[in-house]
């Protein structure tokens, strides 16, 4: 039934078979700059591929600072921390997102509470976040925190998502957020190279977060980031994710409870070849997108482009059937004959350890999750950007 779109995939990527989903690409100095680093001994989160990484990421970003993490996890539990988050805060987030964003929430102490997303962004509803507030909390113009009706729990952040690297409507989540004074930490962990409004993501709130898994437009082997406008809060990343260390020649004096949550030398190394290069891997994967489009125009399966105001990374291109049944048929013919297809993740608040969490009505987020399935995305040697 999908033979078609099967042999079209196929010769997009140069005949490879099987064609994997995303793969990572190395085209630079990667090689080089990892034999300086065993050559210097600067191995370790101490070196220059660590800070020359945080100054490219920063002014690609145009963020004022940036701060390399072990992991976009990490990174996103300690911005939550230094935003504030205590144990048994409230949080909220969207539940059509990777695990990682709920479980970052749960390193935290805290609870997610889930409203539902925008069908276009695929990220979170700004409308539903105002309707959801409106009801279930009260801000306390004295604390001037905002508390859970139904709980009496501080509602601590909202972390919206970048979901698939499309930018959602950050601008209006942020304006909402400030309304009930709730920092906003976006988890831009898919949507380095995208732009909502000619601004990057990630740089809209309080701060962002980047992860360069293995599987990410630019990848470390692992790894992430966190970028802000906010020098105090960057300061307070930058000291508890090593070991919260009070600066001194010889003596070891921690002044808190810290983490070792610094990227290693050699990881920022293979991160800085790859910025690099950056612009033409996004070039890159915005061509697929676009013969993507173009082919799918002439099918009944709507190939799924980027929102108004927005410049997508197209991290991960994505398809839409009509029902749950075309879907599962077209993972299964995909998968069985060399293309790798994936449908989106499993809504959090389905997941066991996430299914009591309180949520508003998540229709939009039930109605994508039956129906959308990403396809192959990475970098294709094929085009010469």
């Amino acid at each position: 039934m999908y033979k078609d779109v099967i042999d079209f995939i196929k010769k997009l990527y140069g005949g490879k078979d099987p064609v994997i989903l995303h793969e990572p690409v190395f085209l630079g100095n990667e090689k080089q700059y990892i034999n300086d680093c065993i050559d210097t001994t600067f191995v370790s989160y101490v070196g220059k591929y660590v800070t020359k990484f945080e100054e490219m990421t920063a002014k690609y970003t145009e963020s004022k600072y940036a701060i390399a993490i072990v992991n976009g996890t990490a990174a996103l539990q300690i911005a939550l921390q230094v935003s504030g988050v205590k144990p048994n805060d409230e949080v909220i987030t969207q539940p059509l997102t990777f695990v990682a964003t709920v479980n970052a929430i749960s390193h935290c102490g805290a609870k997610p509470v889930f409203v539902d997303v925008d069908t276009a962004t695929m990220g979170m509803s700004p409308e539903k976040l105002k309707d959801w507030l409106s009801k279930n909390v009260k801000y306390d113009r004295t604390t001037r925190k905002t508390f859970n009706l139904s709980t009496g729990n501080s509602i601590s952040a909202i972390v919206p998502v970048h979901t698939f690297g499309f930018p959602c409507y950050i601008d209006e989540i942020v304006e909402i957020g400030n309304h009930y004074n709730i920092p906003v930490i976006e988890d831009s962990a898919e949507s380095l190279g995208s732009f909502f409004k000619n601004k990057h993501t990630g740089t809209f709130g309080l701060a962002g977060i980047i992860s360069y898994n293995g599987n990410k437009s630019i990848t470390t082997g692992g790894g992430g980031m966190i970028i802000t406008d906010n020098e105090k809060f960057a300061e307070k990343v930058k000291h508890i994710t090593t070991t919260a260390k009070v600066p001194h020649r010889w003596e070891y004096i921690h002044d808190e409870i810290g983490y070792n949550y610094r990227m290693t030398n050699i990881t920022a190394a293979i991160g800085v070849a790859q910025m690099e290069y950056f612009d033409k891997i996004i070039s890159n994967k915005r061509n697929t997108a676009e013969l993507y489009s173009d082919f799918f125009k002439e099918t009944n399966i709507e190939f799924v482009c980027e929102p108004i105001n927005s410049r997508s990374n197209y991290w991960l291109n994505c398809i839409r059937f009509a029902d749950r049944n075309q879907r599962d048929e077209f993972l299964e013919e995909t998968n069985s004959n060399g293309v790798m297809t994936r449908p989106i993740w499993r809504l959090m608040n389905k997941l066991e350890m996430y299914k009591n969490c309180q949520r508003g009505t998540l229709d939009n987020a039930q109605w994508l999750e039956e129906r959308c399935v990403n396809i192959p995305s990475g970098f294709r040697n094929t085009y010469n950007s």
